[in-house]
């Protein structure tokens, strides 16, 4: 019988919605899953009177910019607003502002409702929506942010720093799992190198595991495992964002979508099982074919430094002479120890300086040991 992709692979989910899709994907891949939410499945929507005062404080007076950060915040706040009779009324009101857009679900639930972005981030960082709008002359401009479950106070700050005057509209807020208990389990697995990988559909999600490593005193455990050998994925970069500040390697795909998260894990993970792995200068180096990771970060290689790094990679420690790595490069690049100089320049540039060793005269080694 053929193997799947992730046999033998135990991997956590901490997705509360749309978790079941998530676990069979993997499921049905041969992976074993740990599901661990990290936060409630259900929307927190806040109190209706208060989101009914916010929408009415808007239709109160002309809106120069609108700012939609989430499909699910939007479609909330227009349906609700459908409910008071203002829905054409907001839908109207809003069309006559500038539009700004987070990412393609905000995107998607504009224009469903008739609305038109005028500029979206290829990222879907919030962070880009403010650099787009920073050195604007904003004095004077209202502007309206659709709150995305997480507070947006900074970035409400950081407008009105240029002079608008800014209403947050909070439809509504990300809460925490009923049900704590799996998650405290998943924290203890992952700083136990107990998981190959853990997924992650949100950056409130690693805020949430991070903060119950805290509570039980593993912070450090669970960072230095990410660090290590337990793979972070995460759906986009807006949720990579959210390792940033502990430094943890993260993978995403290219497509913001739980099914591309999951297939890059059918081929990272055998990568990592199967591949070459030593420390070089208190570094983890990982080789596989033409993969190379580094601390668990890809590092891409062109054809002559990978072919040296696959030549002292065949006796880590030991010394390669000039003439070997010289026939170790592709055909074509192998003119002259010249060209062995370069190759070696250029893997340390991608690897760091310390990596690989000179010895005088007699050629190169990986610094092991």
């Amino acid at each position: 019988m053929t193997p799947l992709p992730l046999d033998g692979f135990r991997i956590g989910v901490t997705a509360a919605r749309k978790a079941a899709e998530q676990c069979a994907l993997i499921e049905r891949r041969g992976g074993q899953v740990e599901w661990a939410p990290a936060l409630s499945g259900d929307i927190g929507t806040i109190d209706a009177d208060q989101l009914r005062s916010a929408t009415l404080d808007v239709l109160a007076r002309p809106v120069d910019m609108f700012i939609a950060t989430t499909g699910v915040g939007i479609k909330a706040w227009f349906g609700a607003a459908e409910e008071w009779d203002l829905g054409v009324e907001l839908l109207e009101h809003l069309a006559g502002a500038e539009i700004l857009a987070r990412g393609p679900k905000s995107v998607g639930a504009l224009r469903r409702a008739g609305l038109r972005e005028l500029w979206a981030p290829e990222s879907e960082c919030f962070e880009d929506v403010l650099a787009h709008l920073r050195g604007r002359d904003l004095a004077g401009l209202r502007i309206v942010v659709q709150e995305h479950g997480q507070s947006l106070s900074n970035v409400a700050h950081a407008l009105r720093r240029q002079g608008a005057e800014v209403d947050v509209v909070t439809v509504y807020r990300i809460e925490g799992a009923a049900d704590p208990a799996p998650l405290f389990r998943m924290v203890e697995l992952i700083a136990d190198h107990k998981l190959d990988a853990v997924t992650f559909t949100s950056a409130p999600a690693v805020a949430a595991l991070m903060d119950i490593a805290a509570v039980v005193g593993r912070r450090d455990d669970v960072v230095a495992a990410f660090q290590a050998d337990v793979v972070a994925s995460c759906v986009g970069p807006v949720t990579a964002a959210a390792f940033e500040m502990w430094g943890v390697p993260t993978i995403s795909p290219e497509r913001s979508r739980t099914a591309a998260m999951i297939k890059q894990l059918e081929s990272e993970l055998p990568l990592r099982r199967d591949g070459l792995a030593i420390e070089v200068a208190g570094h983890a180096l990982l080789l596989h074919g033409d993969v190379v990771l580094l601390d668990g970060v890809a590092v891409h290689l062109s054809p002559a430094p990978l072919a040296v790094l696959s030549a002292l990679v065949v006796n880590p420690g030991h010394v390669v002479p000039r003439r070997e790595l010289l026939a170790a490069l592709p055909t074509g690049q192998a003119s002259s120890e010249h060209a062995v100089e370069m190759a070696v320049a250029r893997l340390r540039a991608a690897l760091g300086t310390t990596v690989v060793q000179t010895v005088v005269k007699r050629g190169y080694r990986l610094a092991v040991g």
